[in-house]
Formats: C-alpha cells, sequence, structure tokens
C-alpha cells in the first residue's frame, strides 16, 4: 500500500489517518533498528507527520521524547508531508509485555516529550510534560491536553515481524474543533472504542481513507485530501559543508590537520566526507 496522509472533517472535529509502511521500513532498515526501536522510531514519525499536518506550508514540527529507558531519545522531525526520524540507542531491547506485544513503554522510560514547532513568521514555540507512559500515542495525547489545551485522540501503531521487518505502519489523529458538540464526540469516543489496531486495519489492505470511515460512522465525514507521505532529510553536502563553516577558527584548525573530515547526520544515518584542501578553505576564509 502506499504511503499518505488523508484528512478529514466530520461535523467540528478533525479526522487525519496515515499509512506509513514503507518509510518506515526504509528509516528502520538506515538506522539498523531493533524490533522495539522500530516500533518506537515509526510511532514517533507517525506522531510528527500528523501534528504537521495540522500547520501551515512551510512550518515544521520536531517531536522528542526524552526518557530514562534503553533506548535513549526518540526523535522525529516532520515538515509537510517529509518526515525523519532518529532512536539514539537503535539497537536496544527489552522483554516483550504479558501480551506478547512490543514493550516500548519500557524502551523509553520514564521522563519527559518536547514538541518544538517552528512556525512562520515566529519564534519556534516549545512545550512539554511529562510523559504518561512512554507508549508515544499516549504520550501526545496528553501533550496536546496539558500543553497546548487542545482535546486530541492519538493512535500509532508499528507492527515488526519476527525477522525485523516492518510489516505495517500508521496512525490517526481526531481533534475537537470550536463548536464541536457533546453528542459527537460521545459518538467519536464509541467508535474509536470499537475499532481495532491502527496496524490490524492496515494489514489487512485498509486504506487511511477507510479507516476515517470507521472512525467517523453515523457521522458526517468529509474528506478533504489524500497526499503522498516521504521519508526525507533535508541535509545535503552543502548544508554539512555550511555548518563546518561556521565553527570557530581553532576548531576548523584541528579539523584541517586531518586528510579526511567526516561529518554524520543523526536523522538519516547519512555520513558526508570531506578533503583536507576543503577544509583549508573554510580556514582561509574566517
Amino acid at each position: 500500500m502506499e504511503d499518505v496522509l488523508t484528512k478529514a472533517t466530520a461535523e467540528g472535529v478533525r479526522i487525519y489517518a496515515l499509512c506509513t509502511t514503507n518509510l518506515v521500513r526504509e528509516a528502520a532498515k538506515r538506522h539498523g533498528c531493533s524490533h522495539l526501536a522500530s516500533a518506537a522510531l515509526g510511532r514517533a514519525m507517525n506522531g510528527a507527520l500528523l501534528l504537521a499536518a495540522t500547520m501551515k506550508d512551510g512550518e515544521r514540527i520536531s517531536l522528542r521524547l526524552k526518557g530514562d529507558g534503553p533506548l535513549g531519545d526518540v526523535v522525529a522531525d516532520a515538515e509537510g508531508t517529509d518526515v525523519r526520524g532518529y532512536v539514539e540507542n537503535p539497537d536496544a531491547f527489552v522483554p516483550l509485555r504479558e501480551d506478547g506485544k512490543l514493550n516500548v513503554g519500557a524502551g523509553i522510560g520514564k521522563g519527559n516529550i518536547v514538541v518544538t514547532r517552528y512556525l512562520q513568521n515566529a519564534e519556534p514555540f516549545t512545550g512539554y510534560c511529562e510523559l504518561a507512559d512512554g507508549e508515544i500515542a499516549s504520550d501526545l495525547t496528553k501533550y496536546l491536553y496539558v500543553s497546548e489545551q487542545t482535546p486530541s485522540s492519538v493512535a500509532l501503531g508499528v507492527l515488526v515481524n519476527k525477522e525485523g521487518e516492518v510489516e505495517a505502519a500508521g496512525g490517526f489523529f481526531i481533534q475537537a474543533m470550536p463548536g464541536c458538540s457533546d453528542e459527537v464526540l460521545a459518538k467519536l469516543e464509541e467508535n474509536v472504542n470499537k475499532t481495532p489496531y491502527i496496524t490490524q486495519l492496515l494489514e489487512i489492505g485498509f486504506t487511511p481513507e477507510r479507516i476515517i470511515g470507521i472512525l467517523g460512522r453515523d457521522l458526517d465525514v468529509d474528506i478533504k485530501e489524500t497526499v503522498p507521505v516521504h521519508f526525507k532529510c533535508r541535509c545535503s553536502r552543502e548544508s554539512i559543508l555550511m555548518a563546518l563553516s561556521r565553527l570557530d577558527k581553532k576548531s576548523l584548525a584541528e579539523l584541517a590537520q586531518d586528510e579526511v573530515t567526516e561529518a554524520h547526520c543523526q536523522f538519516c544515518n547519512s555520513t558526508y566526507t570531506f578533503a583536507q584542501k576543503e577544509i583549508q578553505g573554510l580556514l582561509e576564509q574566517k
């Protein structure tokens, strides 16, 4: 199934759903993720994409889960329909839960969720709150209520098979807009409680649009648009070189002693190499 995000409204409520199986699979492979890290990274990237969908063109959101568990920081960054991310310790492992599912909550541990919105013509806005349980969806739901005062429901899922391959990934986001009636909210809550896990629906071929139909059953659902989503990093050789040029003279002089300088991007696991003469050229410009 194609990776897409579908946006809809239903009687005063936003309902967004997405399938990200391919992009989460790519990100997990790039970072050499364990089963646990794949699930955590995929959930975080799904959450970032869903939040980014509520923002204007050219705006960006960064999501960071800072826990004391073996995964370390889990980070996702989304702008429009592009997302990237990483896990601090991608080979982390914890035992499965009693129900046989990956224990992402134990992998992340106790700590905080930090969300930064990079807005047009404004200073970045950062909010945070204590993690609910480290499972990411409930942490985002709590953050939106506590820090941004927006009652929402978030579901995120990543299905990883025994071989470590991502078989399904996606999520949905429901948010009441001003004027939404209590009756509509009650119906949505009932629908959500009756809806299977997002990965179960994706695994049997349900598209995001069809999932929205399930979430909004018995309501007047208006599908607004469906757009492709991608794993895409903003790094490039040119941007890394520009970052190196901002180093102070002493730091550049130290780098210029080496025949080759390597720079690594955490978000996509790419490595860039720069010849000694390139670093010396930056030093001469100081």
